[in-house]
């Protein structure tokens, strides 16, 4: 299966290639906020839309000002695609899968995206443009042989790490069939709990750390703005806080791909995540476990690897379903871990059972010959 895979690797600049970054980013962040400004004023103004030709235009046109002649300095390849991205931004936007364009803020995360009109690549090394010697990669992975580099994004997170990902054009090979099929019930306690009966515990990577996050914040409030110290302050806490993303996405990845791995079959239940996060109680909590991500990362590795993933309709009774005679209760409240069905007398744990009658309703799903995917908004 021919496919687009994105590889990303740490790499450590230079200083000279710290400037051309630097000035680089400030350019691409400067550009896609004046176009915005550009494209926003004219529709409240005089209810006139700018596509991405006519921002392109202006663009052409900024350059030759005087005043903005350091847009000249750095490769021009970046800066206009910054324009694209800001077209495929007001695309979700009206597609109402995403909200209105937000202004970038040079205190938040810093990209620069490279086509290959930009950018040497001979299989072993990158060179950008601008800059006279290739970047200093850690390769933690091998990249497949005879790889095709079609575009290199830059990037600099709020901790102060450089990264590039090489988007190249790669195959997969599916893999063999297996036997295994299995209902995931996903939950808060537990991260996951499987209809084999294990329960996968969650890795509260937040809620372990929001005590040291907590005293690292009090100490930057505390730092005078615009000060060497208060900068300092401020990389403890982002740095604090990439460790934790990082933590919850090797969580993700290790359960993802093991799953995929073991079965053939893996039915998951659809999650309305936006909507879940509006309980203020549980808001935290949801967004720490990173569900819409877990199953993103299980829809992708399932295609690739010839899985057949199916997604459960999120009213359907899983928790209320007694998974050996089929009856539902009426009332199932969230106290109740443990229950007994009043037909059979089966003695069910909540969750479990929750996920049996996932994997039951996913076969039935497959039986009818029909493919649903889960969705997590």
């Amino acid at each position: 299966m021919e496919i687009k895979r994105a590889h990303k690797f740490r790499f450590y600049p230079t200083f000279e290639q710290e400037t051309i970054l630097a000035q680089t980013f400030g350019c691409v962040r400067f550009v896609y906020n004046r176009m915005l400004r550009v494209r926003s004023d004219a529709w409240y103004t005089e209810k006139k839309r700018i596509g991405y030709h006519a921002t392109s235009s202006l663009l052409t046109e900024l350059k030759k000002e005087p005043e903005f002649e350091w847009l000249n300095k750095v490769s021009s390849v970046p800066v206009q695609q910054s324009l694209r991205h800001l077209q495929t931004a007001f695309g979700n936007f009206f597609a109402k899968r995403a909200k209105y364009p937000s202004f970038k803020s040079k205190h938040e995360k810093q990209s620069a995206e490279y086509t290959s009109s930009a950018f040497k690549w001979d299989g072993k090394s990158l060179k950008l443009a601008k800059m006279k010697d290739p970047l200093n990669i850690r390769w933690s992975r091998t990249l497949p042989k005879a790889t095709k580099l079609t575009i290199a994004t830059v990037s600099k997170d709020s901790a102060g790490r450089c990264h590039v990902s090489m988007l190249c054009d790669d195959s997969v090979a599916r893999k063999p069939r297996v036997s295994g099929k299995v209902g995931i019930d996903l939950g808060l306690t537990h991260f996951a709990i499987l209809s084999t009966g294990e329960k996968i515990a969650s890795p509260n990577t937040l809620r372990k750390n929001e005590t040291r996050l907590a005293k690292l914040q009090r100490k930057l409030s505390k730092k005078r703005k615009g000060s060497a110290n208060r900068q300092k302050a401020r990389l403890k806490v982002a740095r604090l806080h990439a460790g934790i993303a990082d933590a919850r996405k090797d969580f993700l990845h290790k359960l993802s791909t093991r799953l995929v791995n073991e079965n053939q079959v893996i039915a998951v239940e659809s999650l309305a995540v936006s909507n879940m996060k509006k309980n203020r109680c549980l808001a935290k909590s949801i967004s720490d476990a990173g569900w819409g991500e877990f199953v993103r990362q299980l829809e992708y590795k399932s295609l690739w690897y010839g899985r057949e993933l199916v997604g459960i309709d999120r009213w359907y009774p899983s928790s209320k379903r007694c998974s050996g005679c089929g009856h539902t209760v009426n009332k199932m409240p969230l106290n109740v871990r443990e229950w007994t069905c009043p037909e059979c007398g089966s003695i069910h744990d909540r969750d479990i059972n929750a996920a049996r009658n996932v994997l039951a309703a996913g076969l039935a799903v497959l039986a009818l010959g029909e493919s649903i995917s889960p969705v997590c908004i």
